[in-house]
């Protein structure tokens, strides 16, 4: 299995503020959605709280959550990250979706990261993608687009594997 993280981040690692995505990215919602769908995906119950839908069609939702008592429609719940990829374990490729203190957990484990870089700064962030050595990753692609009527900040698509 390849333990995947996927993420939109500012200049600053900027990810969210107030349990929200910083910006309206719909290229990088179609790029997130295409790169998951028909996969498991791992999120903190923050994370799943902040889905205007609930949980994700046509993906294998996983929620951590310390709540033992906790149960959510459409999701299968996880005291951990340990236990849901032992779970996973057959799967081709699982995907980190997020919060913060889940990708921080997951970082050392992942084998391929997939980050939108969005140019530009988000003072107001409160939540911030988790520092890591550039120098155990390699850049496989990059896709850079400017800002258009629908995006309304400039962004790349970056690959990195270990």
């Amino acid at each position: 299995m390849i333990l995947s993280i996927i993420a939109a981040a500012g200049k600053n690692d900027e990810i969210g503020k107030g349990n929200r995505l910083l910006c309206r990215l719909p290229a990088d919602l179609k790029h997130f959605k295409e790169i998951t769908q028909g996969h498991a995906v791992i999120m903190g119950r923050k994370t799943f709280e902040s889905l205007p839908n609930g949980a994700l069609p046509n993906r294998k939702n996983i929620v951590l959550s310390r709540n033992k008592e906790l149960k959510i429609n459409g999701a299968d719940v996880y005291p951990a990250l340990d236990p849901a990829l032992i779970r996973l374990a057959n799967e081709k490729e699982v995907f980190i979706i997020g919060g913060a203190q889940i990708y921080a957990q997951a970082l050392p484990a992942a084998g391929k990261i997939y980050l939108t870089k969005i140019h530009a700064a988000f003072p107001e962030a409160d939540a911030f993608f988790p520092r890591f050595d550039l120098r155990e990753w390699r850049e496989i692609s990059r896709e850079t687009f400017p800002a258009d009527e629908k995006n309304p900040y400039p962004y790349s698509f970056i690959e990195l594997i270990r």
